[in-house]
């Protein structure tokens, strides 16, 4: 069963400096203003009720029974963690925790051994006594700082990341391989991250990497089961924050905000197969990346940088077609109907020539980000809009969207 309950509040979170973890979770408790439910506590049958019922919001997937048993790539449904990472290897989490890794291409008594030493190694960190395997936090390295990013230095960093996109993105089609998990069980589960990263007051590049591990992982994966879904959203936002973030929550934080869901030792079990599965890769270029680096070439006002930083937050929501379109396409679609909305002016000669992108490379997709803006209000997930309901970013999730856009 899968809980997305949160028992976390929408006011401010305070400093996490000098604070005992037992007393912020008081704070926590006591500040608490209400009860923020994303899936509540949902049986197995409810979940699936309730991404089916989104209807012609979500993908086809959503039409998978919620009472299946079904095996994909030979995956035994009666284990409470069955998990197939595809073609390098095998990751499987049985009903006992451990990790079992069956590597078909690996022949050699080398590799074996290595298995074998790694096996025993994970045993060992799954044991009572185990402390966190990753990575630990250190100092910000985001690229997103724009203190850090300097004009002068714009070409390398674009095409260090425009080399780098292509190489940290998931497949748009990786449902297929999880007959459990539907597109409105995702959408869901994005949602709840969003409020999560607003609960923390982690910075949005968190929130961007977690999905990009979210996404990857699943695409490296087969027959992962829904009450585990929400277990790997967790992981991949532990490991965003360990990553991005100078004073990351504490482990016991993310139990806290899974309402116990989760123990301990099921967060730091999941967050290592996550990194094994990720390659230990997690330097993903995200969107907003790239719009802070158009706006460094270009800069915009206020309203239009924090529109833009919102729409290219919605289309997290919704794998097709955005999965499909690379992140510098997404963000340059999201500066042009961000600036179309606020000065009616698209994508400005300055970016035409330093990205390379025309009007007819973005259309496609400015096409389907429109899409999405203009039905923003309308769909079941709020989140996103809320959080840019605030006055630190001008409140732009309250501006109409543009009636029409011209070269559409």
């Amino acid at each position: 069963m899968m809980n997305f309950n949160t028992n976390a509040h929408r006011a401010g979170h305070t400093s996490k400096e000098n604070i005992p973890p037992s007393t912020k979770r008081d704070a926590l408790q006591v500040q608490r203003t209400k009860q923020r439910s994303v899936l509540g506590v949902l049986s197995v049958n409810e979940l699936g009720d309730r991404s089916r019922s989104q209807g012609n919001q979500f993908s086809k997937h959503s039409s998978v029974s919620d009472s299946s048993q079904l095996n994909f790539l030979g995956c035994a449904s009666s284990s409470s963690y069955d998990m197939y990472v595809e073609e390098a290897c095998e990751v499987v989490l049985a009903a006992s925790g451990q990790e079992v890794v069956l590597d078909s291409y690996c022949q050699d008594a080398e590799t074996d051994a290595l298995q074998n030493e790694d096996m025993r190694l994970l045993l060992e960190l799954s044991s009572s006594s185990c402390q966190d395997v990753s990575i630990q936090s250190g100092p910000n390295t985001s690229m997103m700082s724009q203190r850090m990013l300097c004009v002068e230095h714009a070409e390398t960093f674009h095409q260090h990341l425009r080399e780098s996109e292509m190489k940290f993105r998931a497949k748009p089609s990786y449902l297929e391989s999880h007959p459990e998990i539907t597109n409105g069980m995702r959408v869901i589960l994005v949602d709840w991250l969003v409020e999560v990263v607003h609960e923390f007051n982690l910075h949005s590049e968190t929130l961007l990497l977690a999905v990009n591990y979210l996404d990857r992982f699943l695409s490296s994966t087969a027959c992962v089961r829904r009450r585990e879904l929400q277990l790997v959203g967790t992981s991949a936002l532990l490991i965003a924050a360990k990553y991005e973030e100078i004073s990351p929550p504490e482990l016991t934080e993310f139990v806290y905000i899974t309402d116990s869901t989760y123990a301990k030792k099921q967060l730091i079990q999941m967050e290592h197969v996550l990194l094994r599965v990720l390659d230990y890769k997690l330097a993903a270029p995200t969107t907003h990346q790239f719009l802070h680096l158009f706006m460094s070439v270009h800069s915009v006002c206020a309203y239009t940088e924090n529109l833009a930083l919102c729409i290219a937050e919605l289309s997290l929501l919704e794998i097709d077609p955005f999965l499909r379109y690379a992140p510098s396409i997404v963000a340059a679609a999201a500066y042009c109907l961000a600036t179309y909305t606020i000065n009616e002016s698209l994508w400005p000669d300055s970016l035409n020539a330093f990205t390379g992108y025309t009007m007819a490379d973005i259309a496609p997709c400015l096409a389907d980000l429109y899409k999405l803006y203009i039905s923003a209000e309308r769909h079941p997930q709020q989140a996103i809009r809320e959080k840019y309901e605030s006055s630190k970013y001008c409140r732009v999730s309250r501006i109409a969207p543009p009636v029409e856009l011209p070269l559409l």
